[in-house]
């Protein structure tokens, strides 16, 4: 056995898992992202999703796709920069731009590729960035590609960013752009970035800001227009990047801000320039999905009336749900175990919930990840919730968090 297979074979956790029934991770879902999915023959209730406006399944999304399809066949068969450009990718970074407030944008095949191609394209040698140090893990790894200083401060907290900002300024070190990057919704504890605070600082200590607004986007807002705009600070944040996956009912992601920007992005970021753009249908989807975000405001506050329905349940329940205002609540079990055990006790049950826990937060704040959709009905969201409940008391898990 090669060396190779000898490190790769010493990996074990997951068939640990499997063998104690508690493996949460590739559950093999066979329908599309509605507020109820079929698995194994069964339907159960889904609270896992980041498709928070429920448009993945929208019949005018879905039509749109097979007419992108009709036109452009499924692929485009190189990158943007080359033979990969097609006039739907145009109409879309018009259509994004617009939406987000910006000049100008440039489509990504994924997310996770649109801050890798920001972030160290911006970010150079004698540079600094400036991190939340619950970051999704696309800035984690776009700062690592980056050949600038990288500087974290503690989650959302004005405070620290400021200390750190103080002791940049104290050191002499940097001439060069001092950015400051921040999720606009945290993906895992629902709250939202201090984004008012934060731009005060940034104005006092000369340094810009670029916002992943991944699961802020048709959220947040004026008509769903994110976290920027949530603030009112349009004018204020120089770089918005986004993802299709969750609101936006399709795959990619993308990035906004003034024309020189996205002109120079468009030449220099390497997963731009060397991956093949993004497919038709899911440009297609993401122009649909913004046309019934801006003229169906009725998505929108559904989602927040059901959000504000769940929030306001588990807090008379006791249940320590952290900072998060929005339809991301994190359900905090802080033992990884039990996080396991609820999960697929939840699935037996006819719900399915993600289960969050170390490395991805620290062990003692592992959690359930409860995401409510438009599309939810109010008798859903609270079996799920009395589902929980019953199972926590067979696992005694909140009964800490309630002293």
């Amino acid at each position: 056995m090669s060396y190779l297979q000898k490190r790769s074979a010493k990996y074990t956790a997951p068939q640990e898992a499997k063998k104690a029934g508690m493996y949460p991770y590739f559950r093999v879902i066979e329908s599309g992202q509605d507020a109820e999915v079929e698995m194994k023959g069964n339907k159960i209730s889904m609270f896992g999703s980041n498709s928070y406006l429920g448009l993945t399944s929208h019949p005018k999304v879905k039509e749109a796709a097979i007419k992108a399809i009709r036109k452009y066949g499924t692929g485009t068969a190189g990158s943007r920069f080359l033979n990969g450009t097609l006039d739907i990718h145009i109409e879309l970074e018009e259509r994004l731009a617009h939406f987000v407030n910006k000049e100008a944008a440039i489509a990504f095949a994924t997310g996770f590729q649109s801050n890798l191609g920001a972030i160290p394209t911006m970010v150079g040698r004698n540079d600094v960035a400036l991190i939340d140090e619950q970051s999704h893990a696309s800035i984690i790894d776009a700062t690592r590609l980056s050949f600038g200083r990288i500087l974290k401060y503690r989650h959302n907290d004005l405070e620290s960013l400021e200390k750190v900002l103080k002791n940049l300024e104290n050191s002499n070190n940097s001439n060069g752009l001092r950015i400051i990057i921040t999720d606009g919704l945290f993906s895992m504890e629902g709250d939202i970035a201090k984004l008012d605070g934060i731009v005060k600082l940034a104005n006092e200590f000369n340094c810009s800001i670029l916002v992943d607004d991944a699961h802020g986007l048709g959220v947040l807002g004026n008509n769903g227009a994110g976290t920027v705009d949530h603030f009112g600070l349009n004018d204020q944040v120089e770089m918005i990047v986004g993802t299709f996956s969750k609101s936006l009912a399709s795959v990619g992601g993308f990035v906004a801000g003034s024309k020189e920007i996205i002109n120079f992005l468009q030449h220099n970021a390497r997963s731009l320039i060397f991956s093949a753009s993004m497919p038709p249908s899911s440009a297609a989807s993401v122009i649909a999905a913004i046309d019934i975000i801006e003229t169906e405001p009725q998505h929108v506050e559904r989602l927040w009336k059901n959000t504000h329905h769940a929030i306001s349940r588990f807090k008379d329940l006791g249940v320590d749900i952290g900072n998060s205002e929005t339809p991301i609540i994190p359900v905090y079990i802080r033992n990884n175990e039990k996080a396991f055990m609820i999960s697929q006790m939840l699935l037996d049950a006819g719900v399915f919930v993600n289960p969050v826990i170390s490395p991805a937060v620290p062990p003692e704040e592992s959690l359930l990840r409860f995401s409510i959709m438009a599309t939810h009905t109010i008798d859903q969201i609270d079996h799920a919730i009395d589902t929980i409940m019953t199972l926590e008391k067979k696992l005694d898990i909140f009964s800490t968090t309630r002293a």
